[in-house]
């Protein structure tokens, strides 16, 4: 027959060689790939007759490719399982096998076709088992590490402190430890109420330890250290090119950093009216939605908050949210000042005196008696925060080994009169015995502060918790105060 130029058959021949032409240039591909992969690579046929190996295999058996192929896999290679995989059509996975005096960790695998095998693909993973050791160790030390950083993290936004961080034996002191556990159980919004420097934060440490999210995060946030402009995208972050200058991946804010933990509130009363809104949305709703999302966010997270200013009276002066107000105020927690529980002030510096000796690295043997009664009849405006702050300075002036009345601050030598008398005192006792030039402002303001009480006491037909609701003070502050000035024992 003869065959005509454009032709049918012409046509034919000519795709059936650009055919052939385009699967020997696929079959040269795969072959070099399968020659230069990292990995040694052996084929073998159903009856064990080695079809194919690369450069890499035959430099593992020291032979060369042309002394394998064609010879029967179990007379080139050591201790194989080729054979017995093509036999049973079984892959074999990170099996060790001892060639040339090494181990190895090889894959066989069968290629099977319409229920039968073909042929069957080994692949060495490591031409040397040392080679999976080294990479085990690094993987390990990699591993290691990652756990010290996890967990020197886990630390950081962990609980610091306990209920046994609360150094005191003091009636006031045991009522707010008793409340504050009870609260820890449950996943009700905590109010932390107290004048400055008296321990607020300590306390949500310890309620967020004792609770069931002590595993969870705790995070911590100063109201009044934001600037206002920062406040949205700190607390609830923010997405990805929602504003000039935001990092290409976005950022967590304070509450999600917190899910499943407890986000610390300070100065809460500092917060922005603008973003007052916003928290409420997140009391209510348990949700946030960060700068530039497209849709809330669900959050898991326990607000604990707290206030030195009270914030009823924020709310009378337009300044605190109503409603934010009543959603905070579920549970409240007042922390009596140290000047309420004058039976607690040796306790505390007698540990936090043992703190700072091993912080400074300056010893001392302790406080004599004399520097005690000075501690113990002043007022302490600063609470706890002051008290070690004098010790501290105290440490460094001090002659001896023990910290004397001359080692204290004049204000704390000169303060405010207390006499002790079966474990509590009667300070207004002895300032309204003075002559008014004689009287100190703090003895004066404890004369007025008595006088309030009786008063409260006398409206209130000597209905104690009546009294401490019409003075808007807590339970707890208000028997300290009767038993500071012995009201109600005369």
């Amino acid at each position: 027959m003869r065959i005509h130029k454009n032709g049918w058959v012409h046509h034919l021949l000519t795709a059936a060689l650009q055919k052939a032409d385009q699967l020997e240039q696929a079959m040269h591909l795969y072959k070099t790939a399968l020659d230069q992969a990292y990995e040694g690579i052996i084929i073998v046929d159903p009856v064990g007759t080695v079809l194919f190996t690369n450069h890499m295999y035959a430099a593992f058996l020291d032979r060369e490719i042309e002394q394998l192929i064609g010879k029967p896999v179990t007379d080139v290679v050591e201790n194989t399982r080729m054979h017995i995989v093509a036999r049973t059509g079984k892959a074999e996975v990170a099996s060790l096998q001892k060639i040339n005096g090494q181990q190895m960790i090889a894959n066989r695998v069968p290629i099977i076709d319409n229920g039968e095998v073909k042929a069957v693909v080994g692949k060495i993973m490591f031409q040397d088992v040392n080679d999976l050791f080294e990479m085990n160790t690094k993987f390990e030390r990699v591993k290691r590490e990652l756990a010290f950083y996890k967990g020197e993290l886990n630390k950081r936004l962990r609980a610091k402190y306990t209920f046994d961080s609360m150094i005191g034996t003091s009636p006031a002191l045991d009522e707010v430890k008793k409340l504050s556990r009870r609260a820890a159980q449950s996943n009700s919004t905590i109010l932390i109420t107290g004048e400055s420097g008296t321990g607020k934060e300590l306390l949500a440490h310890a309620i967020h330890d004792e609770s069931k999210r002590h595993a969870g995060p705790l995070i911590r946030v100063n109201c009044a250290a934001i600037p206002e402009t920062l406040f949205e995208s700190e607390l609830f972050g923010y997405k990805e090119g929602s504003f000039t200058g935001a990092k290409k991946s976005g950022q967590k804010g304070k509450f999600a950093l917190a899910d499943k933990g407890t986000i610390f509130l300070d100065e809460i009363s500092e917060l922005p009216l603008s973003m007052q809104v916003k928290l409420l949305r997140v009391l209510q709703e348990k949700e946030i939605e960060p700068v530039g999302a497209e849709y809330p966010e669900p959050i898991d997270v326990r607000i604990i908050a707290a206030t030195n200013k009270p914030l009823d009276k924020l709310v009378a002066e337009g300044k605190f949210r109503q409603d934010l107000f009543y959603r905070l105020h579920v549970v409240t927690i007042d922390i009596p000042a140290l000047r309420e529980r004058p039976e607690d002030i040796t306790l505390l510096a007698d540990h936090m005196l043992q703190q700072l000796a091993q912080e400074t690295d300056i010893p001392v043997r302790g406080i004599d008696q004399g520097a005690k009664d000075r501690l113990t009849r002043y007022s302490w405006p600063g609470n706890i925060r002051e008290l070690r702050n004098v010790l501290e300075r105290a440490i460094h002036v001090k002659d001896g080994e023990m910290i004397t009345e001359e080692d204290l601050p004049a204000m704390v030598r000169e303060g405010t009169a207390y006499t002790l008398s079966t474990g509590s005192s009667h300070s207004a006792a002895v300032a309204s015995s003075q002559e008014p030039s004689q009287l100190t402002l703090d003895g004066a303001l404890e004369q007025a502060e008595q006088m309030i009480i009786r008063q409260a006491l006398e409206q209130e037909k000597g209905n104690k918790l009546a009294a401490a609701r019409r003075l808007g003070v807590s339970k707890s502050s208000f028997y300290a105060k009767l038993q500071k000035y012995q009201i109600g024992d005369e």
